[in-house]
């Protein structure tokens, strides 16, 4: 009896022991579950307690965020308190950032508006920058002094007559030598400053900005600086040379001068004629000196009914024996056009410019062929108009009373001077007069000449 009851017992037991073993197995579950949950949380109350020791060292150590409080929860950083400007309240917000476990920042920080916070270390910076300068006066000193000693240098090289005139075609290009040399010494005196200061980084920014104030300033003088090169180009290649009579753009005239800004003419009304070089530069140029025979050409008519060939070879002879006139290239005579009034004839002929004037040939030769053709018989044309009427005539007039005197008879016409062969003032008086006249313009040394005349020409 006594072993079955302990069997019994023990099946009892065993269930007992069965039945309470998963209740036990789930609260060590719990159990581990909970030993995590407080690990987990003292270790984020530990990231938060370093980020914020992090920060609050980060900005003890900074000037201007004495004011500001952190509190950081869960990675999530609240600041707020009061800063400087917005440029201190930026960078705390790129400070904070950088920091590892920051999740996000929530900023409440405002610009601080007391007077005294934020003029003070205006005051101090101030004070810092009289003092950084005062303490960079002796090395600026010695930079000014080095700048000064190569401009000098500079200049003086600029001012020597030599090489620069023998270098230069003219006096205008000698100049141009001269401020490149001193602008090359301009330079280099600054870069050498700069570097002494240790700012040639401030180099590339004043040359940018000389490079955008030098391209708005040749737009707005773009007139200017094309006639600048003109006159150089005009001074290197000169197309003309001190009084030769030429045609600029319409303008007829002898050349007293080429300045750095324009060519003077003396026309031949005794004006003065100032045209710009850059005008002359793009101007068809005519120059009625470079070769000493020039042609003067005039026409003369005779009545349609005339001998035309005797008519020519008359013109031709009486223009050859013309004792100013050239036997090369020689004189030309041809018939231009047949008009109501008459036969147009086109008579040239040639000079040596240096001996006759050409507007007193062509003068004196018109009126020695004019005279040839009337002493030959032939007929000039007579421009006037005549009106004849046919027919039988009317009496438009009473007749004549008795006691009224005859009319006087029509009276003849003069006898025709007989042509001479005698020239009458051809020379070149009026030339040199002109030429005089220029000679006195040139005399004046305060008006410099570009022109040379042992310089190339075009």
């Amino acid at each position: 009896m006594k072993p079955l009851f302990l069997l019994l017992r023990a099946v009892l037991v065993a269930f007992a022991l069965v039945s309470t073993m998963p209740a036990l197995a789930q609260t060590a579950d719990d159990d581990a579950e909970t030993s995590r949950d407080l690990a987990s949380v003292e270790s984020a109350i530990e990231t938060d307690a370093r980020i914020t020791e992090r920060i609050r060292n980060i900005l003890i150590e900074l000037e201007g965020y004495e004011g500001v409080t952190v509190a950081v929860r869960s990675g999530i950083v609240t600041l707020s308190g009061e800063v400087l400007d917005e440029a201190a309240l930026t960078r705390l917000e790129e400070l904070v950032n950088r920091i590892d476990g920051v999740i996000t920042i929530q900023n409440e920080v405002t610009e601080t508006t007391d007077l005294s916070k934020r003029l003070n270390p205006a005051i101090e910076r101030m004070q810092s920058r009289v003092h950084q300068a005062v303490a960079f006066l002796p090395l600026v000193a010695v930079a000014l002094t080095a700048a000064a000693l190569i401009w000098f240098i500079g200049l003086r090289i600029a001012r020597l007559r030599q090489p620069w005139e023998r270098l230069a075609p003219n006096a205008f290009i000698a100049d141009i030598y001269r401020q490149i040399i001193l602008l090359v010494f301009i330079v280099a005196g600054v870069v050498i400053a700069l570097d002494i200061l240790n700012a040639t980084a401030l180099l590339g920014t004043i040359l940018g900005a000389a490079g955008i104030i030098g391209l708005a300033i040749g737009f707005a003088v773009r007139d200017t600086v094309e006639n600048f090169i003109a006159s150089i180009m005009l001074s290197i290649r000169q197309p003309f040379q001190p009084n030769d009579a030429v045609e600029i753009n319409g303008d007829e005239g002898k050349v007293i001068r080429l300045t750095s800004r324009a060519t003077i003419l003396l026309s031949f009304d005794g004006n003065h004629i100032r045209i710009p070089n850059s005008t002359v530069f793009k101007s068809r140029i005519v120059n009625y000196s470079r070769n000493s025979e020039r042609r003067f050409q005039f026409e003369i008519g005779v009545e349609a009914d005339s001998d035309l060939a005797a008519v020519r070879s008359l013109i031709e002879d009486t223009v050859s024996a013309m004792p100013f006139t050239l036997d090369a290239p020689g004189t030309s005579v041809w018939i231009k056009d047949i008009t109501d009034s008459g036969v147009v004839f086109t008579v040239t002929g040639w000079i040596d410019q240096g001996t006759t004037s050409l507007l007193r040939a062509r003068g004196e030769t018109l009126r020695l062929v004019m005279l040839a053709i009337e002493a030959a018989g032939f007929a000039i044309p007579d421009t006037t108009y005549r009106i004849r009427m046919e027919g039988p005539a009317t009496a438009l007039v009473s007749e004549t009373p008795e006691d009224e005197p005859p009319a006087r008879p029509a009276a003849k016409p003069a006898p025709m001077p007989e042509p001479t062969k005698d020239v009458i003032g051809v020379d070149t008086q009026d030339d040199q007069a002109l030429e005089k006249m220029i000679a006195q313009e040139r005399s004046d040394e305060t008006n410099p000449d570009l022109l040379r005349r042992n310089a190339p020409t075009e």
